[in-house]
């Protein structure tokens, strides 16, 4: 598989040594850097990192039985090697991970997974602090927890903070007054600061609590409660005691669940790796606060590597882009360098992040759970992927090679008018999110689908590495204008192949989304639940997906600007300052005359008339609702 070979958002290559049948014509320096091996096509096949360059490179190009098997393909077809000096070997790594993003090589070990996990975020400087789950861990003041495995693991434990220290639950980030609370109020699973008076010190007591119970200190949160519970008792508050009461024991049964792995109470990464042939799993365990709090699995298949560099490489490229860093990682699998990983990740963190390979103790014995949990994946991978799903849409499709990269094209527009397009990339049937990309349509000519979609196709891949197959979302009619438009695109060494997917026309009484191939009259249907039409439709559900989102988002953003432009007495000046107080047009309809007369440039005059020409609109205050 090619992956994307665009060079032009990466450094420039500025040294470069031809290898003839296998022999490399001279020597690199002895300085650290990065290297790339490419092909007879000039594509990128590998790239590695070094401290010493020459050491490394010329590692490759020993003879003997000991030679792995990956190493020897590539050598055999790698036809040239670039290299690029760096003044340290932290620079190298931070290169290396970049090259190996952008140019996706063949026998790179790829972690096809840019997916943030979610975290909760209390904002401790507010009066009345909430709790919401993000994806981005910012140097804001505010305090994070987690990252959690999963938004069904984060929701929940959202719901049981909600159940037990009824903060508030309010949207908006500055508290907003009401006359009266909410449904939540009612429930009693928030305190209602918003209509209630609610004393501050008596509300950062409850979110101290809740620090207390997502930092995992539970022993000392439940001595909290106990003592408060007893004192509620002396002074005969009967029923806050036995709310509280309620509180202690329903905390009780959580931490029953909870599965305790360390009793050092240590914030600890916890990877093993699993292998058999050429398929690698590889498990970490997320340990918190001593508290095992969730897992995640990644599979690599057909990779001819040692467990060490499929080790090493997850290394690099998960906590290369990491937002939440352990103070320890255990590994399952020695790797040649740890020592300069642990001060490059510790660099990216801004403290220090220990690697360990334990050889004894508790330690081992989590990593040796990691490890079993792997070989449990591992086997399940291995039941569920007994027939090549690649393969078999290959042969479905009647393709010329297997797809390995598959993009889908969707254009979305209201009436003709904002028109857009987005493409989702797929990787080995799995999305890849760094290939997805936006546009705006850019002809006006009215209501064009076949247009807008070749305006999309020649956009998309004029710049870039063509996908092994694109997908395109509609009929016969949108597969032709996207045919049309290849075509037409020059210097293009390897065209893709090209199909469409259409809905199932219901009126017809068809029962299946239907697939067109090129040169083929009648379209291809399969089998509601057939392999081939189940990928074929998730690339094309994700594309959609994408361009709605999109398309709403430019739609929104022109409504709002288009309603402030519309107020006398808001020029573009006043704009920018209201929507710099306030998120969005719906946060200046909640405010009131006074707090908008607050803002820059906003007389108590122009604040009233925004007010009445708001609620015209039909925008009202929910107090005023």
């Amino acid at each position: 598989m090619q992956g994307n070979n665009n060079p032009r958002k990466i450094s420039p290559v500025r040294n470069r040594i031809e290898i003839d049948q296998g022999i490399l014509m001279s020597d690199p320096p002895d300085a650290p850097g990065v290297y790339l091996f490419k092909d007879s096509s000039s594509h990128v096949i590998y790239v590695g990192k070094a401290k010493n360059l020459r050491k490394r490179v010329l590692s490759y190009f020993k003879t003997g039985p000991d030679i792995h098997l990956k190493t020897a393909a590539m050598i055999n077809n790698a036809r040239g090697l670039d290299y690029i000096l760096t003044t340290t070997e932290n620079e190298a790594f931070l290169l290396e991970c970049t090259l190996i993003k952008a140019y996706m090589p063949k026998y790179n070990i790829i972690l096809r997974d840019d997916k943030q996990y979610p975290s909760l975020r209390l904002d401790i400087k507010a009066p009345y602090p909430r709790l919401s789950i993000v994806r981005k861990i910012k140097k804001d003041g505010a305090v994070y927890f987690g990252p959690f495995s999963s938004s069904q693991s984060v929701k929940s434990s959202l719901r049981l903070i909600d159940r037990l220290f009824r903060l508030r639950k309010c949207k908006t980030g500055r508290l907003v007054k009401r006359l009266r609370p909410c449904l939540n109020f009612q429930m009693g699973r928030c305190l209602g600061p918003c209509a209630v008076d609610v004393p501050s010190q008596a509300y950062m007591e409850i979110v101290a609590r809740v620090r207390l119970f997502l930092e995992g200190r539970n022993s000392e949160l439940l001595r909290q409660l106990e003592r408060e519970m007893r004192r509620m008792s002396e002074i005969e508050e009967y029923e806050e005691a036995a709310r509280i009461r309620d509180q202690i024991e329903a905390l009780k049964r959580t931490i029953e669940k909870q599965h305790v792995v360390s009793s050092s109470l240590e914030t600890q990464d916890v990877i093993g790796i699993a292998s058999r042939g050429n398929r690698n799993q590889l498990v970490i365990n997320f340990i918190r606060k001593g508290y095992l709090a969730g897992s995640r699995s990644y599979f690599f298949k057909d990779i001819a590597a040692s467990k060490t560099e499929v080790m090493e490489s997850f290394l690099k490229q998960y906590y290369g882009q990491a937002t939440f860093f352990p103070k320890s990682v255990l590994i399952s699998e020695a790797i040649d360098n740890p020592g300069s990983i642990s001060e490059w990740i510790s660099g990216i963190a801004g403290e220090k992040i220990s690697i360990i390979k334990p050889l004894r103790g508790a330690k081992l014995k989590m990593v040796d759970m990691a490890v079993s949990n792997a070989e449990e994946a591992l086997l399940q991978a291995e039941q569920t992927n007994k027939e090549d799903l690649m393969e078999l849409t290959r042969s479905v499709l009647n393709l010329r090679k297997i797809p390995e990269r598959i993009e889908c094209l969707d254009i979305s527009n209201l009436q003709g008018g904002l028109a857009v397009g987005t493409a989702a990339s797929f990787v080995n049937g799995l999305p890849f999110r760094a290939g997805y990309r936006n546009y705006r349509i850019k002809q006006d000519e009215g209501i064009n689908d076949y247009g807008m979609m070749a305006e999309l196709v020649v956009r998309h891949l004029k710049g870039g590495e063509p996908p092994d197959l694109l997908v395109v979302d509609g009929g016969k009619g949108h597969l032709m204008a996207a045919s049309k438009a290849l075509e037409a695109l020059k210097n293009i060494e390897a065209r893709p192949e090209i199909v469409s997917i259409a809905k199932a026309d219901e009126r017809k009484g068809e029962k299946t989304d239907k697939l067109f191939l090129y040169g083929r009259k009648n379209p291809l249907v399969l089998r509601g639940g057939h392999p081939v039409l189940l990928m074929m439709m998730h690339i094309r559900d994700e594309a959609h997906r994408r361009a709605v989102t999109y398309h709403r988002k430019l739609r929104d953003d022109q409504m709002e600007k288009s309603l402030l432009d519309l107020i006398p007495g808001i020029g573009p000046g006043k704009k920018r300052q209201l929507l710099k107080k306030y998120n969005d047009i719906k946060e200046i309809s909640m405010a009131k005359p006074e707090e908008l007369s607050l803002v820059r440039g906003i007389s108590m005059r122009l604040a009233q008339s925004i007010k009445d020409f708001l609620v015209k609109k039909g925008l009202k205050n929910p107090i005023e609702q």
